[in-house]
């Protein structure tokens, strides 16, 4: 008897420590939930809110009784935001397509070809990660002007165009699957391509997809590049735009209508990542895990 109650109490124990940590850890996630999303909502609250409302605030508020899509109307209107977002979309497709060939090759070489110095290059491949991006930008900037490719689109594509970083993550990918599927397709006469294409790609999707929105993000928030190579506003991209807008669209002063600008840009991004989480945390886990 005495056994049961003492049984009956450890379990009651047990319970009410995982309920306290529950409590605790949930706590903990809202808050940081809250602290995260904040700057959105604060962002889209301010750009629903007229010029005057904004400026006659001393105290920020939290809500709006009055909302306006003025601004949503300036923001393509006072600059050519349809022309930036156009160049963004064409930027970020021609990039991510282009590069997603050479990454896929180069993995495909490193992973699964067999050549003299094949560990040796790789290494001194992946020691490229190791030079500071201030320097490539600069070279890559000397090149870019030496060819006469200030303000055009390949200029401002091809220096993105390769990545060590998703080599590496498609190499690992690539070299999970068997090797006896590479010599079953060998010895049925299967060429190197036609393997990558109909086996190593098909299973490897979920790092292709992953990478391929990672790209997409980063060719959209490109900033430093962009602003270096062009001076021409026929080429600028969404994130050279606020710049512009900032400068010379609604002025420094005029916070709502560059919130409501920002959101314009930003909303793709978010619905893109919304829809594709679980494929990238899935391609990203894959990549990493050996087996």
């Amino acid at each position: 008897m005495d056994n049961r109650v003492d049984y009956a109490k450890i379990e009651k124990t047990a319970k009410i420590r995982r309920t306290v940590i529950n409590v605790v850890t949930y706590t903990f996630l809202a808050l940081w939930a809250v602290m995260v999303l904040f700057p959105f909502y604060w962002m889209l609250l301010t750009s629903v809110k007229s010029y005057s409302a904004y400026n006659s605030e001393y105290i920020p508020k939290f809500f709006t009784l009055s909302p306006t899509l003025k601004n949503y109307v300036d923001a393509f209107t006072a600059v050519p935001l349809a022309r930036y977002f156009a160049n963004t979309v064409l930027f970020t497709v021609l990039t991510t397509a282009i590069m997603l060939v050479v990454i896929t090759l180069a993995a495909f070489a490193f992973a699964r070809l067999e050549f003299r110095g094949k560990n040796i290059a790789f290494l001194i491949f992946l020691s490229l990660m190791m030079i500071p991006n201030e320097l490539v930008i600069i070279t890559n900037f000397v090149t870019i002007t030496d060819w006469n490719m200030r303000n055009t689109f390949p200029g401002l594509i091809l220096p993105s165009v390769t990545s060590v970083f998703y080599i590496y993550l498609l190499k690992e990918n690539f070299e999970q699957i068997p090797d006896s599927l590479y010599y079953a397709a060998k010895v049925d006469g299967t060429s190197d391509i036609r393997y990558l294409l109909k086996v190593m790609i098909p299973i490897s999707k979920p790092t292709l997809i992953t990478i391929t929105i990672l790209k997409v993000i980063e060719c959209w928030n490109s900033y430093v590049w962009p602003r270096l190579i062009t001076d021409d506003e026929n080429y600028y991209l969404v994130s050279n735009g606020i710049q512009e807008i900032r400068e010379n669209g609604f002025g420094r002063e005029n916070i709502p209508a560059m919130m409501a600008a920002v959101v314009v840009i930003s909303v793709p991004l978010i619905v893109l990542f919304l829809i594709f989480r679980k494929k990238i945390m899935a391609g990203v886990s894959r990549g990493g895990t050996k087996g």
